[in-house]
């Protein structure tokens, strides 16, 4: 407790937290698994622009 008390503090104080940032490395890791396979670079490419955009558009 005592190690991490000033990270405590700030989250008490400013109500922070890394949620939003750690869900979308989680999303970007998921659509370059799905995308995984492909041979070509440019429909790999394809596929993880237009997974992305379809989220960012829901």
């Amino acid at each position: 407790m005592c190690r991490w008390w000033k990270e405590i503090e700030v989250l008490i104080v400013t109500g922070a937290t890394t949620g939003k940032v750690e869900a979308n490395n989680t999303c970007i890791k998921h659509i370059k698994r799905a995308a995984r396979g492909y041979r070509n670079p440019n429909n790999y490419t394809s596929v993880i622009l237009l997974r992305s955009a379809a989220r960012t558009t829901a």
